[in-house]
């Protein structure tokens, strides 16, 4: 359109933050990740959270478990049956009362699977229609799992132990206190302080308020909700009721209604434990980006170092004698060959013995590092990379670096086998030198022959009469004489040609394989060191990403 303003670009939209089920996807791939690497206790711990929140999530959503629990006397059973409309659970101040787990459910529909799991036994359930507790319209308490808890300070370890199992997997935690023991150490010290990041889901009861004047009442609240506060406990919900006093328990019951209606208890209670959990993750993780893999002036000097280690220059160098030696068959002249192997020479002899038993053994032979040398070589190969992990991922980089240090020597010694030529392999050129110098030792020998057949025929005249032609004329004796020496010299100075271009040609050869050995060592390097060490820097890269994904940080 003619005349409009320019249009202006959306904002992106900022990153949704992680669902539960991201979170706890997120948590079991830290437990994964962390396996072999961080400590045995957290993993049980997050892997045991992992297992009690797949159970949850797989029974009824439409349900959400509350516990009464509290102290002798603080009128939690009187409250769970004012809030069912029913006697079901004894009451007195008789220690204990409530030696197991009473529940009432409202609404039966999927409710049975949960109460097995919770492991309710069958005699202490009971259930309500949610028809006959409808007060108003909007106060159903339908899809409610009511439970009254034995009390936490009982002598019998066994109802200290039922109350332990059930405070780690109700959807809503309700603390029952009265105002002559809200304070008491033994619920403050093994429940309110260890579940404080719990705030949540947790609601706090001050029971029983119909033996305090009303502005006794509101003192006790204000120094209940001090004492919480400093314990931890941010913001703490608390409702005070009477179990006895008319309308004493509705607000209570509201909250009840809303918490049930929301159905939102299950997955922050689950939310609050992956919390807990990955926040013992997060402090092994730093904040700063880690490297990614071995920096190029380590990754130069580990090759370097496995080079030698390996002795590539030597099975280099000895490969530039054995090449000479090898070429020495080809464009050597035969008869200074010939010469020689009529001299007795124990030293060339033992020399030649020397050079091909290194070629034999550099084509042949075991050929591998000293495992002493790769360890030396492997010494400092994560320095510098270590530095900046925390403790436990640096010890799995380095243990990485040497997870296959005993493949190497082995490995070194293929990548160096398969860089060395085969005996067969031999330059055409030296075809073709080899066939001239025997061309012209061809040559030098029917010279040698025409010159005896001269001498006979033309010199001492055998035969009495005079052939005459090129077998009788002993004037060309001189003449084929000269092309005798000359043929000799050509080859000569062929032979020493070519080996001034072999020496040249063996020096060039040696750094080709050293070139080629090494590019056979880059790949043992690479494969054997750097990839594993690469991959757990990965690993780590990951686990930092799932950290912020399990305590529900939008990815960045």
């Amino acid at each position: 359109m003619s005349g409009g303003h320019p249009a202006i670009p959306a904002e992106p939209a900022a990153p949704a933050a992680p669902t539960l089920t991201d979170r706890l996807n997120g948590l079991d791939r830290l437990v994964q990740a962390g396996t072999g690497r961080l400590d045995r206790p957290l993993l049980d711990e997050a892997g045991a959270l992992l297992d009690r929140a797949g159970q949850r999530l797989r029974l009824s959503g439409e349900h959400t478990v509350v516990t009464l629990a509290g102290g002798t006397g603080s009128g939690k059973s009187s409250l769970f049956n004012a809030i069912c409309g029913l006697e079901l659970s004894p009451t007195g101040m008789r220690r204990p009362m409530t030696s197991k787990a009473h529940a009432c459910v409202w609404g039966l529909d999927g409710a049975g699977p949960l109460l097995d799991w919770l492991d309710v036994d069958k005699r202490h359930r009971y259930a309500r229609a949610s028809a006959l507790d409808m007060e108003r319209a909007d106060s159903s308490l339908q899809g409610l799992v009511l439970l009254d808890l034995p009390d936490h300070d009982s002598i019998q370890a066994m109802h200290r132990a039922e109350v332990d199992r059930f405070v780690t997997i109700a959807d809503l935690l309700v603390w029952v206190v009265d105002p002559q023991k809200y304070a008491d150490a033994a619920l403050h010290r093994n429940y309110i302080v260890p579940f404080a990041r719990y705030a949540g889901v947790t609601l706090i009861v001050l029971n029983q308020v119909d033996r305090l004047a009303p502005d006794e009442i509101d003192d006790c609240v204000a120094d209940l909700r001090r004492l919480l506060e400093a314990e931890g406990l941010a913001r703490p919900r608390i409702i005070t009721t009477s179990a006895v006093a008319e309308d004493g328990v509705h607000g209570f019951r509201d909250v009840l209604v809303d918490t049930v209606a929301a159905r939102r208890a299950r997955s922050e209670r689950l939310a609050a434990d992956v919390d807990r959990v990955a926040e013992r993750f997060a402090e092994h993780r730093l904040a700063a980006e880690p490297p990614t893999t071995v920096d190029e002036n380590r990754r130069t000097e580990l090759v370097e170092a496995l080079t030698d280690a390996a002795g590539a220059p030597a099975v280099a160098e000895a490969m530039e004698s054995a090449y000479e030696l090898r070429a020495s068959d080809f464009v050597g002249w035969p008869v200074s060959a010939l010469i020689t192997r009529l001299r007795s020479d124990p030293l060339r002899r033992m020399r030649l013995t020397e050079l091909r038993e290194e070629l034999r053994n550099a084509f042949t032979g075991p050929i591998g590092a000293q495992q002493g040398d790769v360890d030396n070589a492997l010494a400092g190969v994560t320095d510098g990379i270590t530095g900046e992990l925390p403790v436990h991922w640096a010890r799995s980089v380095r243990a990485a670096a040497r997870s296959q240090a005993t493949e190497i020597p082995e490995a070194l010694g293929e990548s160096l086998k398969e860089a060395l030529p085969t005996f067969n392999q031999v330059p055409r050129w030296w075809w073709l030198v080899k066939t001239w110098q025997y061309f012209l030792i061809l040559v030098a020998v029917l010279s040698v022959v025409w010159i005896g057949v001269l001498v006979a025929y033309g010199v001492l005249k055998v035969g009495g009469d005079d052939p005459g032609g090129l077998i009788g004329q002993a004037g060309l004796i001189p003449y084929v004489a000269v092309l005798v020496v000359c043929t000799l010299g050509m080859g000569w100075l062929t032979s020493s040609a070519c080996r001034n271009l072999v020496a040249l040609s063996s020096a060039k050869h040696g750094d080709k394989m050293e070139e080629h050995m090494r590019e056979g060592i880059e790949r043992v390097a690479r494969d054997k060191v750097i990839e594993p060490v690469a991959a757990d820097l990965r690993v780590y890269a990951g686990f930092r990403h799932d950290v912020d994904i399990a305590l529900g940080r939008p990815p960045a």
